[in-house]
């Protein structure tokens, strides 16, 4: 497939949204000639933002807050945003006539001649992907993000070059096209498996079942890098056809690996062992973090980078804004904002990031999740709590009047809004202490998504005194 292929097609673009990714379908598809119809359940004015990207551009027809079976049958090709599942009625009318039906992920695997870097995982996939390309920039690569956070997709393929490198970071929604198009990256980095999406997929095994497409159709010339440290992923890839770079909190011996020892990072070649950093100069706080930055290193180390050239990169990594992002200092009490961290393992990996007394602000809306583990650590490593509306917060309150026998804990306040959220943890807060936005839950209901919740985040900081 190449872009040629577009022009003067009939497409429809399933779902607009309102995290960019929709947008950068259309430009692309635009942009290489064909006729564009876009169909979303929301209205015009829900959707205005996006809509208003997409001024100026000819050859779209919207079709909005319904969507018509002729949208799904009368086209040459349907594309879907990653959220909706291939068991849509409008997805299955379409596969029903024979209308190819695809996603960002799978097109730009098909149009992109350029080796792929992808990075998968429950939590710090993100942060990984960043890393990757702050180390690839660092040794005078040139890279380019595709789908991390908020980065769209499709019309990245619009100002690719020769020398460009994808570092792509891929949701198990979007692995689940290049499951059906049977294609995975060059370099596949897979950082972990935890429960999440449990309210989309019903079971682990049907997530963990999307999860594999990131390495189940390399090719022996190709690179996974695992997490040695996950049990079950060490167990599914035993039998992967690539090259596998390991990567762990203890020594590994035995074949290519990135493993920590006596608080140093060490890259083994698979025939020398070489010293790359200390744990204290990596800038970014948190022990998960060691791990994401171990992950990264495995990817450069695999597309050529030097040891050397991975060594004079690492004390200079930031990572990605909304993941443990200091935000400010007020009064002697530091401000963190890491709101997407959607599930309770990622907010206890936050709040084990700190030595110092925590006041957090947590909850929303809940993902089919269990938060008994995320009651316990918040009780033993917080000083107090403010929870965020949701049913997830009832879920989280559930479990800590479990703990404490207590029908009103004194140390928890429930709020409906940032702003009040913020107040209240600057009251509780001494010089010293941390205030830590890490929801472990989703942001709907109160917030447009996870980045709307850490952007409010941020604007509450500002107005304290």
């Amino acid at each position: 497939m190449n872009q040629s292929f577009f022009k003067d097609k009939k497409i429809t673009v399933y779902g607009l949204g309102l995290h960019g990714g929709g947008v950068g379908i259309v430009k692309f598809l635009i942009a290489s000639g064909a006729k564009v119809i876009v169909t979303d359940i929301k209205t015009k004015e829900q959707l205005e933002p996006s809509i208003e990207k997409l001024k100026g551009l000819k050859n779209i027809q919207y079709v909005l807050g319904q969507h018509r079976s002729e949208d799904f049958t009368k086209v040459d090709m349907v594309v879907k945003l990653p959220p909706i599942p291939w068991s849509d009625k409008h997805i299955k009318l379409a596969l029903e006539n024979n209308i190819p039906v695809e996603m960002d992920s799978s097109l730009f695997f098909k149009l992109c001649k350029n080796p792929i870097i992808g990075v998968t995982g429950t939590k710090g996939k993100t942060t990984t992907a960043t890393l990757i390309y702050e180390i690839l920039k660092s040794a005078g690569k040139s890279p380019i993000k595709i789908g991390i956070g908020q980065v769209p997709v499709l019309d990245k393929l619009l100002v690719l070059k020769k020398d460009s490198i994808p570092v792509f970071e891929l949701s198990s929604w979007r692995l689940s096209a290049l499951g059906r198009a049977k294609l995975s990256p060059h370099i596949a980095v897979f950082k972990n498996i935890l429960p999440d999406h449990l309210n989309y997929y019903g079971n682990m095994e049907k997530y963990l079942e999307d999860k594999k497409y990131i390495f189940l159709n390399q090719k022996s010339r190709d690179w996974l890098i695992i997490n040695k440290d996950d049990n079950l992923l060490d167990e599914i890839t035993k039998k992967a056809g690539s090259q596998i770079i390991r990567f762990s909190y203890e020594r590994l011996e035995g074949g290519r690996a990135v493993f920590i020892e006596d608080d140093f990072i060490y890259l083994n070649n698979g025939i020398d062992v070489k010293k790359l950093v200390s744990v204290k100069d990596i800038p970014i706080p948190g022990k998960h973090n060691l791990s994401n930055v171990m992950a990264a290193i495995g990817a450069a180390y695999a597309f050529g980078i030097s040891a050397a050239e991975i060594k004079k990169a690492l004390p200079q990594l930031k990572g990605p804004a909304h993941r443990l992002e200091f935000v400010s200092e007020i009064n002697g009490v530091k401000y963190y904002n890491d709101t997407t961290a959607t599930i309770p393992d990622a907010a206890i990996s936050a709040l084990e990031a700190f030595g110092q007394p925590v006041i957090l602000i947590a909850g929303g809306t809940d993902k089919n999740l269990d938060f008994k583990e995320f009651a316990k650590i918040v009780l033993e490593k917080t000083k107090h709590l403010v929870l965020l509306k949701g049913n997830a917060t009832e879920k989280i309150l559930d479990e800590i009047r479990k703990i404490t026998s207590t029908e009103s804990p004194s140390l928890v306040e429930v709020v409906d809004s940032m702003e009040d959220a913020v107040l209240i943890a600057q009251k509780n807060a001494q010089n010293g202490d941390i205030v830590l936005l890490s929801p472990g839950a989703a942001s709907f209901g109160l917030f447009a998504n996870e980045f709307d919740r850490g952007e409010k985040f941020r604007e509450a900081v500002k107005k304290l005194k």
